[in-house]
Parts: structure tokens; C-alpha cells; sequence
């Protein structure tokens, strides 16, 4: 069991090409969900699973980001000038979430190189890995369980889910093993974005891993594959195919996700949650069904 608090890192640095040009001078990650960043999400999520030390992996014209969870005291005191508590709370609420840092990447090399970036901040601390394109909904907490899978087993952990085999390509894919828990699963192998009759099965790789720090020294030596680059993948490989270690083993995820990694998917997050908002949904809901109507 870990005797060490948690540290997230969440590896920011991708250039976002499939949004541009909204992301030719913003961080893709900066891209509102409603009326929060994308990033915010994530960053909340961290901490509502107790995780106060984030570590967020940046690249090159990403200075948004940093100011986004800085204070900002002159609009700070014109809300406070103007008595509008409601707005200033909004403002006051992302500088005040955790506490949190930023490296650079330095050359785009893949995940598995973002990852290995943390090395000196996350030190001997287990940590978790969450990527900005997939948002959790905060009434389907995934992250807690993964954390208490890792202190329970001291394994790696990955989250999955069932998609469509037709998809699968766009996903890393995990030969699995069921346990006696029908939530969790022994993961055997792990393969990299495989073609539908090439995949081990349909479970996928989420953006959400839990790791010991014990993966650095496998990162340091993993060579670049898919793509040319550096992949947390293959790291995860060797410790699934480590017979005399805890290995890896898979949270199967069956709640609510939203991919904001693709326009379409990004839309449909938007709608989603806008609708299920208190203060938005009970006027957006009927436009959606006579817009629907419509179509």
C-alpha cells in the first residue's frame, strides 16, 4: 500500500492542429466546455479525488494555461468593487483549487516522454496521469477507485472501456483477465491504436492511469515505437509481462465520458453537460428538441 500522497500530472503540450485555427493562438486545452476550460475539468477531478499537487506538462505558447490558475487581482477587485460575489467566486475558484506546477516538454516525443518529464517534481510519490481530452462527469468518479486499486495492489492501473470493435483503432487496446471483482480486470498485454482484427479485445485505454514511480526507470529505457514516439504504452507492456511484478490491471469505466478530443465529440460534450446544467438546461432542453425537430 502507498504511505505517500498522490501527485497528478496532466500532459498539456499537444499542438491541437484538429481545432485550428481556434487553437493557432490558444491552448487546446484552454477551448471552453461551457463556461470552463477544458482543463479546469480536469484539474477538479484531480482534487475531488484528493489530489492537491498537479503537475501540468506544457509546450511552447501555452502561457495560458499558467494564467488561467493565477490570480488576477485587478478584475478580482473591479467584481469586488461591483458587490458580484457570484462572479468572483468563479474567478477566485481556479487559482484556489490545488496546488499546481508546470514543466516544460521541450520536443513533442509522445506521452510516454511527457510522463517521464515529471520525473524530478512527482520524485517516489505513486501519481496519476490524466489526460485533457477526456472528461470524467464528477457524478461517475472513476479516479477515487483507481486510486484505491493501486493502494490495494500496488499494480499499475489503467482505465478502460467497451467500445464498438469499428473503433477500437483509435484506442489502445488491453488483452484483460477477469478478477473476482467484475469492475476490474487483470490486464496480459496492451496494444497500441490496433486495426479491429489485430485488437486483443474491445476493451480500450482511457486517458486515466495510476502509476508507482517505479515506471520512470522503464520510460528511461523505452525505445520510440508507434508513431516515432516515446508511448506510455509500451512501458505499461513490460509491466503487464513482468510475471514476479504486481502488473497492471484495468478499472472497466461504465459512466459518463465526454471525448472533447475531436470537433464533433467537443460539440457534443458542450450540449451534454450545458443540458444537464441547473441554470441552463431547463431553457436549452425544449430549443434542443424543437431544434431537433427541425432537423
Amino acid at each position: 500500500m502507498s504511505l505517500k500522497p498522490f501527485k497528478a500530472v496532466i500532459p498539456a503540450a499537444g499542438l491541437g492542429t484538429r481545432f485550428l485555427p481556434a487553437t493557432k493562438a490558444m491552448p487546446k486545452e484552454m477551448l471552453p466546455v461551457v463556461d470552463k476550460p477544458a482543463i479546469q475539468y480536469v484539474v477538479e477531478e484531480a482534487t475531488q479525488a484528493g489530489i492537491h499537487d498537479i503537475l501540468i506538462i506544457i509546450g511552447r505558447n501555452k502561457n495560458n494555461l499558467s494564467n488561467h490558475f493565477d490570480s488576477v487581482p485587478e478584475l478580482e477587485s473591479t467584481l469586488r468593487k461591483k458587490g458580484d460575489e457570484a462572479k468572483l467566486a468563479k474567478v477566485q475558484q481556479s487559482s484556489d483549487l490545488a496546488d499546481i506546477h508546470f514543466v516544460r516538454q521541450g520536443e513533442p516525443k509522445g506521452l510516454g516522454h511527457a510522463v517521464l518529464r515529471a520525473r524530478a517534481h512527482v520524485g517516489d510519490h505513486p501519481f496519476a496521469v490524466l489526460l485533457g481530452d477526456d472528461l470524467i462527469d464528477e457524478r461517475d468518479p472513476l479516479l477515487t477507485t483507481m486510486l484505491e486499486e493501486h493502494e490495494r495492489t500496488g499494480a499499475a492501473i489503467v482505465a478502460l472501456l467497451e467500445v464498438e470493435p469499428s473503433q477500437i483503432h483509435l484506442y489502445g487496446a488491453a488483452a484483460v483477465e477477469t478478477t473476482d471483482n467484475p469492475d476490474v480486470v487483470r490486464v496480459t498485454g496492451l496494444v497500441e491504436k490496433p486495426s479491429a482484427e489485430d485488437a486483443p479485445s474491445n476493451y480500450a485505454v482511457i486517458g486515466r492511469y495510476v502509476l508507482a514511480p517505479s515506471v520512470f526507470d522503464i520510460l528511461e529505457r523505452t525505445e520510440p515505437g508507434k508513431g516515432g514516439e516515446i508511448q506510455l504504452t509500451d512501458a505499461l507492456q513490460e509491466l503487464a509481462a513482468d510475471a514476479d511484478g504486481p502488473g497492471v490491471r484495468g478499472v472497466v469505466f461504465r459512466g459518463r465520458r465526454y471525448d472533447t478530443g475531436d470537433r464533433v465529440d467537443y460539440i457534443k460534450a458542450i450540449v451534454q453537460l450545458a443540458a444537464d446544467r441547473e441554470d441552463l438546461g431547463p431553457e436549452l432542453r425544449p430549443w434542443f428538441k424543437d431544434f431537433a425537430a427541425t432537423l
